[in-house]
Formats: C-alpha cells, sequence, structure tokens
C-alpha cells in the first residue's frame, strides 16, 4: 500500500509540475524566440513565481501578459539593448473612438508583475494616440525599464489597480502618461517631447484616494521646449501628487490645465510639495491647485501610504 501511495504521489507531482524559469533569445540560443511564446507557455494561475529571462536583441512583437498570467516576472539582460517595440497607432488600429487602447506594445494584466531592465517603445511617431505599455493589473512594479513614445505613451488603468516605477525613463508629448490606476513613479525621469503639451491626464474615480504620484523624480525636455502643463484631467476627479522633484524650465509657469473645464477645476485634486528647479515657482501656479516649495528636499509621502498593503520589491537580475 505503501508503494502504491507513493507511485501515485510521484505520478501526481510530476502532472502538475511546470517550468518555473523559462529563456528568451532574439537569435534562438534559448527556449523562445519571441517573449509571447514563452508567456503563452506559463503555467496558467501558477503558485509559483514565474521568472522569463530575455537576452539583448530587438524583439518586434505586440506583447500580451493575460490575466490568467499571474506572478509574471521579465527580466531582460540590458535596459538599453534588451527592446520590446511595436509600431500601432489610433488610425492603424481602426477599431473606432476606443481604438488607443488597442495599440500598446505591451498589455499587463497578470497580477503580481514585474519586469526589469528593458525597453518597451511604441515606433508609430507623432501620429496620434500610440500607447507603448498598458497595465491594467494589480501589483504590477516596473524596475530600470525606458518607456518611448509620443502621445499617450503609458496608460495605467483601473480603479483600485496599483503599479509601481522606479528609476524608470518615461518619455512623451501629450498626455504621455495617463489613466484611472494608482501609480508610483520613484525616482524617475520623465521626459517631454513636445512645446506646449501636458505631462499627465488622470481619470482617477472619485472613490480613490490617489491617482498619479510623482516623488524624487525629475521632470526634463530638451531645450527648445517650452509651456508644458503638468497635467490636465481626462476626468473630472483626477489626482496627481508630485513632490521632492525636481521641474524644469519647459513647465508652464501655471502648471496645471482645465481641459477647458472650469467645471473640473472643482472637482480635481492637484498637489505640489517641496519641488525645486526652474519650474516649480509657485507664483504663477492656477489657484485651484495646491502648491507648497522648499528650500531643502522633504521627505515624500512613501509609497505604503499610496499603495496600501503592498510592497513591492525589485526581483533578483
Amino acid at each position: 500500500m505503501f508503494r502504491i501511495s507513493l507511485i501515485l504521489l510521484l505520478f501526481c507531482s510530476q502532472a502538475y509540475a511546470y517550468e518555473t524559469l523559462l529563456t528568451v533569445a532574439k537569435d534562438g540560443t534559448a527556449q523562445y524566440t519571441s517573449i509571447q511564446e514563452a508567456i503563452n507557455d506559463t503555467k496558467t494561475f501558477p503558485w509559483h513565481d514565474i521568472t522569463i529571462k530575455v537576452k539583448n536583441g530587438v524583439y518586434e512583437e505586440k506583447v500580451n501578459v493575460y490575466s490568467w498570467n499571474t506572478r509574471v516576472t521579465i527580466i531582460g539582460e540590458s535596459r538599453d539593448n534588451t527592446i520590446i517595440r511595436f509600431g500601432d497607432y489610433f488610425d492603424k488600429i481602426n477599431l473606432g473612438r476606443n481604438s488607443t487602447f488597442h495599440t500598446y506594445t505591451m498589455r499587463v494584466a497578470g497580477n503580481d508583475f514585474s519586469a526589469v531592465n528593458l525597453t518597451i517603445e511604441n515606433t508609430a511617431g507623432p501620429v496620434g494616440q500610440a500607447v507603448a505599455l498598458h497595465v491594467e493589473a494589480d501589483r504590477a512594479a516596473f524596475y530600470n525599464v525606458s518607456l518611448k513614445g509620443f502621445q499617450d505613451t503609458l496608460y495605467v488603468a483601473g480603479e483600485g489597480h496599483r503599479s509601481y516605477f522606479e528609476n524608470c525613463y518615461i518619455e512623451g508629448s501629450v498626455d504621455f502618461i495617463f489613466g484611472g490606476g494608482t501609480a508610483y513613479f520613484n525616482h524617475c525621469q520623465i521626459h517631454s517631447l513636445r512645446s506646449d503639451s501636458y505631462v499627465t491626464a488622470a481619470s482617477t474615480e472619485p472613490n480613490q484616494p490617489y491617482g498619479l504620484v510623482f516623488a524624487n523624480s525629475q521632470f526634463t525636455a530638451p531645450d527648445d521646449i517650452s509651456g508644458v502643463y503638468l497635467g490636465r484631467p481626462w476626468r473630472h476627479h483626477a489626482k496627481t501628487l508630485i513632490t521632492n522633484s525636481y521641474l524644469g524650465e519647459h513647465i508652464h509657469p501655471a502648471g496645471w490645465h482645465n481641459w477647458n473645464s472650469e467645471e473640473k477645476e472643482q472637482t480635481v485634486n492637484y498637489v505640489e510639495i517641496g519641488n525645486y528647479g526652474p519650474g516649480a515657482t509657485a507664483a504663477k501656479r492656477v489657484t485651484w491647485a495646491t502648491t507648497t516649495t522648499a528650500d531643502a528636499p522633504l521627505n515624500p509621502t512613501p509609497p505604503s501610504a499610496i499603495l496600501g498593503d503592498w510592497r513591492p520589491h525589485k526581483p533578483q537580475d
């Protein structure tokens, strides 16, 4: 009886075993040649974390981390040389008024996701809405990741969904960080590519305490760029907090735009605390935003105050 039980136990353990480390290389020297192939081969709703290691290369593909692909970590060999890119944009997709949400290069819908040492790029150029990274998962974390595009580079979606970005570079032109999720940007560079434009377009739900939060970050632009607003409200209860961050001279003195709706001025929550740099002056800020400056750096709002019981941590390279 003991022998039969042991055989059954071994059979069951083999039947339910799955790989927790997968490798991808464009040149064929790993298990898979595309990132999507590896994702498609991962365990559905795994009970152990799954790591996908990606060697340097340009991966010209549209990547989907589906809702059933939970607990996935993608680790690139190097940030500048492990590149995921695609070139979809609004008019090319041609799926009606919601085409923007189909333009992503990479979409993350599986909870407890992490990405390290990658570049994710939408290569469509200045042709309208063209998302590089679309996040609609809860507890999604990005470390040392570059996000490149023009309009609508990063979309963080989902009421109550939380995402975290650390040491990331995000560039774009119009509303290039947008959405209704709660997202914390820590030690990130936010780089504007167009004058007379907007960095953020939050669409926070009314009962959600935080929307887009930037701490210890740098808002930069090329020397010939000017008149950039920190944000405008995509929806009435937009929330954006910028704290302890450098604001370059490209930032518009008013700071914030009402998207041509005085009504939204009564409901948005735009706050600047302890920022510095030529674009951080409070003298000409709009009266419906809160702005305080400081001569010395402050202790910014910690991630734990924004993200609740979730404590993101960087996976081992």
